[in-house]
């Protein structure tokens, strides 16, 4: 607890959060749940993609990443493109700025370091260098807390993802797969530790009762940033493989969830309830990881593309089996003991996903037995994390009081 003569530290959060995406806000949701137990005097606030959302949410303040408001829109009018590139300027100064207002800035998971998905060097990017660069010339910590990392081809997206990471005060990641990346794009990992996935960290929700229901978790799956020139062709592809999967279930009159975990994933939803026009299948409306872990706990079987669509189902015991897309996915699926169960999401292969479905749920009981022990690993691994991140981070009465004497020196004329 803070005395009365010392000051509270302030705490920022920094990304994509409250901008449609379950499993980056998930991952904010985990941080705020760690801070609020360990650290109650901490004062918090967000620079995020969708301010109001976290604002209402999370209760926290919250400021719009971004100056220009037409970010998430590509421009090609004259006028759109100035003012963007006038918003990246502007960007510089509000960034540093921000930060300027904190001891502290975590990054909560989330895949900040890689470009699995379509991304553009000076969207995410080109924030998280602003950010990182900010904190060190700032004396701020700035925490990657968590994070996905990933091989990336194109080089200034590369070199902005590997400055952030030498620039940022402490990093973890979410799988080993990610700091090795790191590590091959030239940064020392040597005191960089890997725990699971924060969203491990959530509460799990009773188990469901059995309903013979599958649960399909669907994604508007284009393929990756070097896939650009392909992604209408692998989208069709994952969309047809997908949908024919989903009938084939239906031959076998079982009930059908489709899920999501992206406000964007919304119309393959529909292309899938469309296609097959069945009352077995319908479509669960959720907003946050509490609601997919409720569907996936009342699952016997859950089938899924997005990544923390898999968690969700993994971290409530559901036998699971990943349309991957990423390393990530077979990481996952591999620390939980999973690894046989996974597909490529780029070929779906309705027959052979079947197969794979029907010999999984063949061993269901053993493997809720695995997931439980493996849960009950990752929330170990996970108190270390938080551990570990307190005695990085925060810092003792003395250090912060000393921290506050140099802030206002230096903001004094």
């Amino acid at each position: 607890m803070t005395s009365a003569d010392e000051t509270p530290v302030r705490v920022g959060v920094f990304g994509l959060l409250g901008s449609g995406n379950l499993g980056n806000d998930g991952s904010l949701e985990a941080v705020l749940g760690y801070l609020r137990a360990e650290h109650p005097e901490a004062v918090v606030d967000a620079l995020c993609g969708g301010p109001e959302a976290v604002a209402a949410r999370y209760g926290i303040p919250a400021t719009r990443l971004h100056w220009y408001r037409g970010e998430y829109r590509t421009a090609s009018r004259a006028g759109a493109i100035a003012a963007k590139g006038l918003g990246k300027l502007v960007d510089v100064f509000r960034t540093a700025a921000w930060v300027r207002r904190h001891d502290v800035v975590i990054v909560p998971g989330m895949g900040v370091l890689e470009a699995t998905l379509p991304l553009r060097p000076w969207g995410l990017p080109y924030s998280l260098f602003l950010l990182c660069a900010s904190g060190r010339l700032l004396r701020t910590r700035v925490a990657l807390v968590g994070v996905g990392a990933a091989p990336i081809g194109n080089r200034p997206t590369q070199s902005l993802v590997r400055w952030s990471a030498r620039l940022a005060s402490y990093r973890s990641y979410r799988d080993t797969q990610s700091r090795d990346a790191m590590r091959a794009m030239g940064v020392d990992t040597a005191r960089d530790e890997v725990y699971p996935d924060l969203a491990f960290a959530l509460p799990t929700p009773p188990a469901g009762t059995p309903s013979g229901t599958v649960c399909v978790g669907v994604m508007d799956f284009h393929g990756g940033n070097d896939d650009r020139a392909r992604g209408e062709e692998i989208h069709r592809r994952y969309l047809d493989g997908t949908t024919a999967f989903v009938r084939a279930l239906i031959a076998d009159g079982r009930q059908v969830r489709l899920l999501t975990g992206d406000a964007c994933d919304a119309p393959v939803v529909t292309a899938i309830l469309d296609a097959v026009d069945s009352p077995l299948v319908t479509a669960a409306e959720t907003a946050s990881l509490a609601d997919l872990m409720k569907e996936t706990a009342a699952a016997d079987t859950v089938v899924a593309t997005r990544y923390h669509n898999l968690i969700c189902a993994l971290k409530v015991g559901t036998p699971t089996l990943a349309l991957s897309y990423a390393e990530k996915s077979d990481a996952l699926m591999d620390r939980m003991g999973l690894a046989a169960y996974c597909h490529p999401a780029r070929e779906v292969d309705a027959d052979r996903l079947l197969d794979q479905f029907r010999a999984l749920e063949k061993r269901s009981a053993e493997l809720r037995q695995t997931l439980a022990e493996r849960n009950l690993v990752a929330a170990r691994q996970l108190e270390d994390q938080f551990t570990e991140l307190t005695a990085a981070l925060f810092p003792t009465a003395d250090h912060a009081h000393a921290q506050a004497h140099a802030r206002t020196r230096q903001e004094t004329p």
